[in-house]
């Protein structure tokens, strides 16, 4: 394993065993939490490659002292997906149900939540790729959890906009990206203005795939993020 903040942990129930990582934050005060969900590249079972992109912002000194949170990165096993969805396609439907790993993750999620140190009023959601979808379709099943979501290179469904009109989305893509069309991003984006939802969207001229890179440096980011609360 690395060396790193970022604590080895399992989420066991009787529907599987999810590894994650977890970046507390051990304070007298609840601080918000940021679930991150990683891209089809970093599945596995070491519960250590999931920590390659974006998420290691939070670890940094900078980071913790200004937006001081508790992150969770869980892991996708081989093979998996956060959603049962072609990436390529021009569109997809919500499934009825979450994948195995996804449903693992909302359990998880809502075991953080019930955690007095977690303030549950500013829970954001980040994923990248085969994790920005992950994150459209975490956010269209349970939008009364997350203060705010910020989908990178993902896609999801239109048809379901309007559940997400309440959460503050700043979605980002490439306009060179191979391997999920930048058309997923641009449609989600226009299904959610259409019903006046509350979106930012950054699109990144001459970029491919990696615009997870680009995103996780806007300076904006951040700020942005840990102002948004949920009224409970």
């Amino acid at each position: 394993m690395i060396d790193s903040p970022f604590l080895a942990r399992e989420f066991q129930t009787d529907n599987g065993t999810l590894p994650y990582r977890l970046l507390p934050n051990p304070t007298d005060e609840p601080q918000p939490l940021v679930l991150f969900l990683h891209g089809a590249g970093e599945r596995g079972a070491d519960n250590e490659a999931q920590l390659t992109h974006v998420v290691g912002i939070f670890a940094e000194p900078r980071v913790r002292n200004q937006f001081p949170c508790h992150v969770i990165a869980p892991q996708c096993p081989p093979g998996g997906r956060w959603v049962d969805c072609d990436w390529s396609a021009p569109t997809h439907g919500l499934p009825d149900a979450p994948s195995g790993p996804q449903g693992l993750v909302l359990g998880l999620l809502e075991q953080c939540i019930a955690d007095p140190m977690v303030d549950a009023t500013r829970i954001y959601m980040i994923g990248l790729s085969m994790g920005g979808y992950g994150t459209w379709d975490l956010v269209a099943r349970r939008p009364e959890l997350f203060a705010a979501a910020v989908p990178i290179c993902g896609g999801g469904d239109e048809n379901v906009a309007a559940r997400l009109a309440g959460v503050p989305i700043w979605a980002f893509h490439g306009t060179d990206d191979s391997v999920v069309p930048v058309a997923r991003s641009r449609n989600m984006v226009d299904a959610v203005r259409a019903i006046d939802g509350n979106i930012r969207y950054t699109e990144y001229a001459g970029t491919g795939h990696n615009s997870w890179g680009p995103a996780s440096r806007e300076p904006e980011l951040l700020p942005w993020l840990f102002a948004q609360r949920l009224s409970l």
